[in-house]
């Protein structure tokens, strides 16, 4: 295929420019694009290995994926897979190619904002989930990566013909004559579209017909993409012959995507026979459905400054609680449907208990809410009575004055959520508006 000769004749021009061997970084989803793009890249570099020698495999090639944490489970099986692939290929082949994970830090998790901070499912005018699940992971990437005076370049998977306003995209940043462009964002870092110009069934030619340089298979991305082809986006159209086909413009992103009106991909692949993502394509149209609902939503936002409109603020603790159980309860379905699946880690849920103690709401707690769906309870006999002892003193201490009892029990656990967040700043206002709650509630 002379397109994908003609960008690899190019990748192979540039990787040899003198310029102090800059590292590239490329994203990778493991979805088509960004597969056509490593593709093109590690042809490019057996290139360089066999007509220069190995002396000029001096550019360091990270392959980096960013993990939201509520990807589409059926992707997230399939990159781990590759990824693993890849970084043993790299090895074997002696390629400066290394694989690395990125994932948003616990605090800017998607969960522990929509449940923990109250913060409402994202859309259009709210897109709060963009910058921390990927935005900021791929940052702190490149910071960690680079010293201040250092340069990158990131080659990514754009595509003019992926979407007028891509294309336009394309055209607004691209420079005349030159291959890179500034990054609009990250300071020394420059971008690179190898790819833009290939048009959907050479993507698709590519992947069906170019063997896999680090042993994957191209006909599992294929499956993929056809059973998460929606109706408008259907997979027959030919390239070369029966055998080599193209299969629509297919996306996929997070299962939790309250942006879009509906997730295609999911409703496709549950039409396809992966009826176990239904509890997912459920519980994601349920928290859309009842983001806006007055009852669900105060008045207030985070800061504590009133919202532009009446419950247009923060969700209110007790729908928090809700959306909690009901993610306990498609995990269990998918799980009892024979999938090791887990929505929500450990870390997270820790998160969202320390952030409800934080915000003074000590009604509900993480572990009662899970031990009612899976009807399980911790062993903790010995803990247990150590803790009825401390608090039938507590309670003779305060005279069997409840309300002075309750008190002091919000106060220890307000002081617990900040030695397990290892953050103490703000814990003297937060102690303050304590006292503050219990007074006007006297």
């Amino acid at each position: 295929m002379k397109k994908a000769d003609h960008v690899v004749n190019e990748l192979v021009d540039q990787y040899l420019i003198k310029d102090d061997n800059r590292p590239w970084i490329i994203g990778f989803s493991g979805g088509k694009d960004s597969t056509v793009l490593l593709t093109l890249v590690w042809l490019n570099l057996l290139k360089v290995k066999k007509h220069f020698g190995d002396e000029f495999l001096k550019r360091e090639i990270y392959v980096v994926c960013n993990d939201t944490l509520v990807e589409n489970p059926i992707i997230t099986n399939y990159v781990y897979g590759v990824l693993e692939k890849i970084e043993k290929a790299a090895l074997k082949h002696s390629l400066p190619v290394k694989v690395r994970t990125t994932k948003p830090r616990l605090e800017d998790s998607f969960w522990v904002n929509l449940i923990g901070k109250g913060y409402p499912a994202p859309n259009n005018s709210f897109r709060w989930c963009t910058e921390r699940l990927k935005i900021k992971p791929t940052s702190r990437f490149i910071e960690e990566t680079l010293s201040p005076e250092d340069e990158a370049i990131i080659l990514v998977g754009t595509r003019r013909a992926e979407s007028a306003s891509r294309a336009k995209s394309i055209k607004k940043h691209e420079v005349k004559g030159k291959r890179l462009t500034k990054h609009p964002l990250q300071k020394n870092v420059f971008v690179y579209s190898p790819i833009k110009d290939l048009e959907l069934e050479e993507v698709w030619y590519i992947i069906n017909t170019f063997k896999s340089p680090w042993g994957a298979d191209n006909s599992e991305l294929f499956t993929i993409y056809s059973d998460a082809s929606a109706d408008d986006y259907e997979c027959p159209t030919m390239v070369a012959n029966k055998s080599h086909k193209s299969c629509g413009q297919s996306r996929f992103g997070c299962w939790t995507c309250t942006v879009v009106n509906k997730d295609k991909s999911i409703s496709a692949q549950i039409e396809n026979g992966n009826d176990w993502l239904i509890p997912l394509r459920d519980l994601r149209n349920w928290i859309q459905d009842e983001r806006n609902k007055p009852e669900n939503r105060s008045d207030f936002r985070r800061n504590g400054n009133k919202a532009a409109t009446p419950n247009g603020g923060v969700v209110k603790f007790k729908h928090r609680a809700e959306i909690l159980e009901r993610i306990f309860l498609a995990q269990k379905e998918i799980n009892e449907l024979g999938h090791s699946i887990e929505l929500i880690n450990n870390q997270e849920l820790i998160a969202i208990q320390v952030t409800w103690y934080r915000d003074l709401f000590f009604d509900y707690k993480v572990s009662d809410i899970y031990n009612k769906v899976f009807n399980k309870t911790l062993d903790m006999k010995d803990h247990n009575r150590s803790i009825q002892k401390e608090e039938e003193l507590l309670l003779s201490s305060c005279e069997g004055d409840k309300s002075q009892f309750k008190l002091i029990q919000d106060l220890i656990k307000l002081e617990k959520s900040k030695v397990i967040m290892m953050r103490r700043r703000g814990l003297t206002e937060d102690i303050e508006n304590l006292y503050k709650k219990h007074i006007s509630a006297s």
